[in-house]
């Protein structure tokens, strides 16, 4: 896997052993398997020439990667799979810009204003655009579909945002979804 360490990250993992990293996200620190129980015990660790990335030897105690898999990298990139990567890489950005935006001022910030305004506010960007997206599909462009998808798209990150619901989450339901017929899915959920 790999993961953001600083000083105060990398001093716990060698005085506790275990893999202990900064979340940029959360603003704090976390230990590997804290909540998951999946927890890397520290072998060794080598930094490279620059002094400016480490390399953690470790005993896994379970999955590393949150998907249950031995280790994240499991996807082989080809030039076919190189627009998904983009999309997600596009999609994480654009959620670090978000909560960014948690922090900045609301008169220079639409995301912010809108955080600010609270749940109602959000719902009702959130209904307007899943509306014009809706009459988009019935007799626009694709350009124009494209275009209210990613509005739409925009502001669900802000309510994810608003809730402290990382995309990471979203993505794993529908992980979980893969594979599974719409109707029985919605029958383990309880939904109608």
């Amino acid at each position: 896997m790999v993961a953001w360490m600083n000083q105060l990250a990398l001093d716990q993992t060698l005085s506790s052993g275990l893999a202990t990293f900064y979340s940029r996200s959360r603003g704090q620190l976390w230990t590997k398997g804290e909540t998951s129980g999946n927890r890397l015990v520290v072998r060794e660790v080598w930094t490279d020439c620059d002094a400016d990335a480490l390399l953690l030897l470790v005993e896994p105690e379970g999955p590393s990667c949150h998907t249950g898999r031995p280790s994240c990298f499991f996807r082989r990139l080809s030039p076919n799979s190189a627009d998904d990567s983009r999309a997600r890489l596009t999609l994480q950005a654009l959620e670090a810009t978000i909560y960014a935006r948690k922090s900045s001022a609301a008169n220079v910030s639409y995301t912010r204003s809108l955080l600010d305004a609270g749940p109602s506010k959000i719902g009702a960007k959130l209904r307007e655009e899943a509306d014009e997206l809706a009459r988009a599909i019935d007799d626009e462009t694709d350009q124009r579909v494209a275009a209210e998808a990613a509005d739409l798209l925009f502001h669900m990150l802000v309510g994810l945002a608003s809730r402290d619901v990382p995309l990471r989450r979203v993505l794993e339901a529908l992980q979980s979804r893969v594979g599974v017929s719409g109707h029985e899915e919605k029958n383990r959920r309880g939904a109608g």
